[in-house]
């Protein structure tokens, strides 16, 4: 095995016990990059020789016995939205040409503190308004979409471009792309991870979070990242915490909900069958099912429209008044709608989050995790925009992809996404568990229960 196919967990023990140097790991993984960026359009930018300056540090730190922690001398890739101290942040935009930033964003600075090494920007579809990012192609299959908007960031460590990456997620952003390239994803509890520094799509649902090949590598990259942050006034004050999972895979007395309304509506078949299987494991590893109806489903899309479009808007006022002809046309179109929006339609649409919330709390107490479908279907062809469903209803391909996401933006509970198998043309397929809020323990420790259960996966091999 080359130390580019090393999960982020492996690679840190074995830096730690100096079988492995930094500037092996990271020459491994910037050699792979070379061969396999042209065909996967992960990067926006590679930082090779910072990143191997770096390594060069790190690995006389590391001899010296100055061992920072888990992250330590580990190659990661930033999402485009994220400032670095004296890189361009083009959020895949040309309304940022010549944009540099001034200072780290937080989540830069904390991964940087812990010995993270930068490899470079990755792509996401422009200001992160979108579910397909097309500058990237899907790492199992050239001909498919990466997902989005973190589309950059989860080809890139689905095809060891990238030992982990972080995305951000206003609507599944983060898991998508991640489900529909067989890698784990983890949007956390709203405000628990700062987001100071990071391109907003909408405030009030934005997050930023990890996007790894395992379990406990999320959990890993959690650590570095939670803490209270001021500059935003979102986040939680909340203290540093470990959150790696423990080795066991007992889940007696856990209780597991199975929605039997809205997560498996309009779901292809295989993603089905493969989800079920799942659960079936996680039953057979001691957790109790219990079926839950999921509240106020006819409002979802409404409300995550309502919600994002409006407050997009309002970012982007000025850019897109002085400069529209910048922005890509579908890009441009959802902006210029947001002006359309009445401040009632905004209310309403914060009063539904608000009765949302409340009752998606009083589901949790009756059970401890949701487990559902990450994404209804498979990663589609680059030029499908439609999808038909069995019973004759279209669906455009980027509401298909947000729908079974949006729930946990608009409540803001936690939301993982972990592989659960592929479908017949080999394309990966996600089973996403949900939690209460602050209860990535739990989501955390059920994942990594039902990984120990499965083979060890493989990077991936793009057709």
């Amino acid at each position: 095995m080359q130390p580019y196919e090393l999960p982020l967990a492996a690679a840190a023990d074995a830096i730690r016990a100096r079988r492995l140097s930094p500037v092996e790991l990271v020459d491994s993984v910037l050699d792979h990059i070379e061969e396999a960026e042209p065909h996967l359009g992960a990067y926006v930018t590679v930082t090779a020789e910072q990143a191997r300056r770096a390594a060069v540090e790190a690995a006389h730190e590391v001899a010296q016995g100055r061992h920072r922690g888990p992250l330590h001398g580990i190659p990661m890739g930033l999402k485009d939205l994220i400032d670095v101290e004296g890189m361009a942040t083009t959020a895949g935009s040309r309304v940022r040409a010549g944009h540099r930033a001034t200072a780290d964003s937080v989540v830069a600075a904390r991964l940087g503190a812990a010995g993270a090494i930068l490899l470079g920007k990755t792509h996401t579809h422009e200001f992160a308004f979108g579910l397909t990012t097309p500058q990237t192609r899907n790492a199992w299959d050239r001909g498919r979409v990466a997902g989005g908007s973190s589309g950059g960031s989860a080809v890139a460590v689905a095809s060891g471009a990238a030992t982990f990456a972080l995305g951000t997620d206003t609507g599944g952003s983060i898991r998508v792309p991640a489900a529909l390239n067989g890698v784990v994803g983890l949007k956390p509890t709203y405000g628990l991870v700062p987001r100071h520094g990071v391109t907003s799509l909408s405030w009030s649902l934005d997050h930023v979070g990890p996007i790894t090949r395992t379990v406990e590598d999320a959990a890993l990259v959690l650590t570095a990242l939670v803490g209270h942050d001021p500059r935003d006034p979102a986040s939680l004050p909340v203290s540093a915490a470990d959150y790696r999972p423990g080795a066991g895979t007992d889940l007696t007395g856990l209780r597991i909900g199975l929605p039997r309304t809205y997560y498996f509506d309009h779901v292809h078949p295989r993603v089905e069958t493969a989800v079920r299987d799942a659960v079936a494991q996680l039953e057979a590893l001691g957790a109790r099912l219990v079926e839950v109806d999921i509240p106020m489903t006819r409002y979802i899309q409404a409300t995550q429209w309502g919600l994002m479009v409006p407050e997009a808007g309002a970012y982007h006022e000025h850019s897109l008044r002085t400069v529209p002809d910048r922005y890509q046309e579908d890009v441009r179109i959802l902006l210029e709608a947001s002006e359309l929006m009445s401040a009632g339609d905004y209310l309403r649409a914060q009063r539904s989050r608000t009765l949302m919330r409340a009752q998606w709390a009083r589901m949790l107490e009756e059970v401890d995790v949701i487990a559902a479908p990450s994404v209804p279907m498979p990663a589609v062809e680059v030029d499908e925009e439609t999808v038909t469903w069995p019973d004759g209803t279209p669906e455009s391909v980027s509401d298909a992809y947000v729908r079974l996401c949006a729930p946990a933006n608009i409540t803001g509970v936690p939301a993982l996404t972990v592989p659960v198998g592929h479908d017949e043309a080999g394309l990966p397929i996600g089973m996403q568990l949900l939690g209460r809020p602050l209860g990535e323990p739990t989501l955390l420790r059920v994942g990594h229960a039902y990984e120990q259960t499965q083979p060890a996966r493989a990077l991936a091999t793009s057709g």
